[in-house]
């Protein structure tokens, strides 16, 4: 092409460019960005670490909006409904979670449904692949190298930010009770507490304090820590993971591989339901199957999804049949689903339509069901009944709510409650530790802290738009100042402290506002006269 024609070619892209822009086609600014998260009264970390994220996004031009929400609301907004721009929320620690299964499919796209556990509808096929691989593999080696080299796949594509893992910090009264258990990522409330915990009085009954009530007391709609710690106390599972993670067998009396893809479980005798009725190989095959049927509702999707169904073998055993090998389905699936007494919830076309008045509370767990005051008290009675009741030394749990982590450490203070179901605040914890009646409590927690884009909405579904974002987070700040150095700055859904099956190893998007900048123009993005984003 000579001089002249080249030039001729620049002055018609240039009077073309110009007129785009006088007919109104001038470059588009970035759409305003909601940021959810939680009241200040309900978590002030994350309510606090909202703002020092939205002050580093308007830094690079963007008009951003924090806004605080009741957390069920938060949840619904999120998980059922995934009305967000993004938001920040937590997962917990639970024991089955030290499993890979569950956090790496927060990821995966069988996941992105309504309701699912990857509510910013990230969607990799490299990755969806990494995580089925690992899913079926039984070599435990191979498996961590598949896990690891997930996490290398996604992190570069930044579906979502780690901003920290912070340390479960819990006190319990010294006076009223011993022999309390306190477990990694969960604290002193775990569904062992209440089963080994020892009265030092006359006390019987295991006051615990927290600032949130149960999303929803419904096995088949609940989608938060609170339902389910809750829940579990009082309905059985086949196999429960002891207070070293170590599986055990609870309702179970055995569980046997027949092979790759079939598993026969045999039960324990003798075992009913709260309000009289057996417990036997129907309850187990129903339950499993209605969950499977209700597959709108996604908790445990990443632990069920392997599986075919259940059938009967005879009163007191079930087969198991796999769609593909599960390499955590023995240990974690079957550690995690709640028996349901089929000749209540069979009688249950659409459980996710229940009101809370009609949800049965009818399990056969340690302990059983009494009372629920929405948004106040809640309290269980030891199940007498239950094999496990001679082992248990309390006659009850009351889990009583507060608006706050003030008024639960008031209520510490003040001998109201015997142990916290939360953790403290920075501030409380020196106070606490100075009390005499107080024992503090901190284990690490490989849960984590998360700010979720969602990548189905404008720019968000640019990679390079995410990048930049995670790069303006100064995650250091919020552990050092927020948590007060009590927490590590975040990673990948995997943990550190979760070392085996943590990859050190991947991008880790440093705060730095300059290399976010420069992230947007290699990308095409570029700035207004007023300093304000403008889409590529």
């Amino acid at each position: 092409m000579s001089a002249t024609s080249w030039t001729a070619k620049l002055a018609v892209g240039i009077t073309l460019s110009t007129g785009l822009a006088a007919a109104g086609f001038a470059q588009e600014r970035v759409q305003p960005i909601v940021l959810d998260t939680t009241t200040e009264a309900y978590d002030p970390i994350r309510y606090e670490a909202a703002y020092i994220v939205a002050d580093a996004w308007r830094e690079l031009g963007l008009e951003v909006t924090v806004r605080p929400t009741e957390f069920s609301t938060l949840l619904g907004r999120f998980y059922d409904q995934q009305d967000f721009d993004a938001s920040i929320l937590g997962w917990s620690g639970r024991i089955d979670r030290l499993d890979p299964q569950f956090y790496m499919g927060t990821l995966y796209s069988g996941q992105s449904g309504k309701g699912g556990t990857n509510a910013g509808g990230y969607s990799n096929p490299k990755y969806d692949e990494l995580f089925e691989a690992q899913s079926r593999e039984f070599d435990l080696e191979k498996r961590q190298q598949l896990v690891h080299e997930a996490q290398e796949v996604y992190m570069p594509d930044a579906p979502l930010a780690i901003l920290f893992y912070r340390d479960e910090v819990v006190a319990y009264n010294n006076q009223t009770f011993e022999s309390m258990v306190s477990m990694a990522g969960e604290g002193l409330y775990s569904e062992w507490g209440p089963m080994q915990a020892v009265p030092k009085g006359n006390t019987k009954i295991l006051r615990i304090g927290g600032p949130q009530p149960p999303d929803n007391l419904n096995p088949l709609a609940s989608n938060s820590v609170w339902g389910w710690k809750w829940m579990r106390l009082y309905y059985d599972r086949l196999v429960r993971l002891d207070p070293n993670v170590e599986p055990v067998l609870w309702a179970a009396k055995s569980v046997v591989p027949v092979n790759d893809v079939t598993i026969d479980v045999t039960l324990r005798e003798g075992m009913r339901f709260h309000d009289g009725e057996p417990l036997t190989a129907d309850d187990v095959a129903f339950t499993f199957n209605y969950y499977l049927k209700n597959e709108s509702y996604s908790y445990f999707d990443a632990y069920l999804a392997p599986l075919a169904g259940v059938e009967k073998v005879d009163d007191m055993t079930v087969r198991f049949n796999m769609k593909t090998p599960s390499a955590s389905f023995a240990t974690i699936t079957l550690s995690q689903i709640p028996i349901l007494p089929e000749h209540i919830w069979s009688k249950i076309e659409n459980p996710g339509e229940l009101t809370p008045e009609q949800i049965p509370m009818v399990g056969s767990g340690p302990f059983k069901f009494e009372r629920f005051d929405r948004g106040e008290f809640m309290s269980l009675a030891k199940y007498t009944e239950h094999f496990h009741a001679p082992e248990i030394a309390i006659d009850g749990v009351e889990f009583r709510i507060f608006a706050d982590m003030e008024g639960v450490f008031t209520a510490l203070q003040t001998q109201q409650i015997d142990m916290t179901a939360w953790r403290m605040e920075a501030g409380q914890i020196p106070l606490a530790e100075a009390a005499d009646h107080l024992t503090v409590v901190s284990v690490p927690d490989f849960g984590y802290y998360h700010l979720t884009f969602n990548s189905r909405r404008g720019s968000f579904s640019d990679r390079a738009f995410r990048r930049a974002l995670t790069m303006a987070m100064d995650r250091e700040r919020m552990v050092n100042v927020l948590l007060d150095g009590r927490g590590e700055v975040g990673s990948t859904v995997i943990a550190p402290v979760n070392t085996f099956w943590h990859n050190a190893f991947t991008e880790t998007f440093e705060f730095n506002l300059e290399a976010a900048k420069e992230e947007l123009k290699q990308a095409g993005y570029t700035w207004d006269s007023e300093g304000r984003l403008l889409k590529p």
